[in-house]
C-alpha cells in the first residue's frame, strides 16, 4: 500500500504564488509517473501537470509558462510551483502516483486533495 500526503494549498491573491508538495510512502519500488489533477466546482477534472521517472513533463495548456512540476526521487516527492495564479486556477488539487511494486505490477494512488483558492 502507498500513501500520498499533500501540503501547500491555501488562499492567495491573483498574481501570487503557491507551492504544492506531495510525498509518497509505503510499498514503493518505482514511481513511474506522478503529478496533479484539479477539479473546480461544476467542471470536469483535468490533468494539471505530470512528471515521469525519466523527468519527462507535460502540462495543461492553461498552466504552461506559469506552473512548474518537479520531483525529488530520493524523497519520493513531487512539487508543483504555481506562479501568476489566476482566479480560474481555483480548484481542489489532487496528487496522483503510478507506482510499480517489485512484482512489476503498477497501481495508481491518490492523495486526499488540497484546496487552492485564488481571489481576484
Amino acid at each position: 500500500q502507498v500513501q500520498l500526503v499533500e501540503s501547500g494549498g491555501g488562499l492567495v491573491q491573483a498574481g501570487g504564488s503557491l507551492r504544492l508538495s506531495c510525498a509518497a510512502s509505503g510499498s514503493i519500488f518505482v514511481i513511474n509517473r506522478m503529478g496533479w489533477y484539479r477539479q473546480a466546482p461544476g467542471k470536469q477534472r483535468e490533468l494539471v501537470a505530470a512528471v515521469t521517472s525519466g523527468d519527462s513533463t507535460n502540462y495543461a495548456d492553461s498552466v504552461k509558462g506559469r506552473f512548474t512540476i518537479s520531483r525529488d526521487n530520493a524523497k519520493n516527492t513531487v512539487y508543483l510551483q504555481m506562479d501568476s495564479l489566476k482566479p480560474e486556477d481555483t480548484a481542489v488539487y489532487s496528487c496522483f502516483a503510478w507506482v510499480s511494486n517489485k512484482g512489476g505490477y503498477e497501481y495508481s494512488y491518490w492523495g486526499q486533495g488540497t484546496q487552492v483558492t485564488v481571489s481576484s
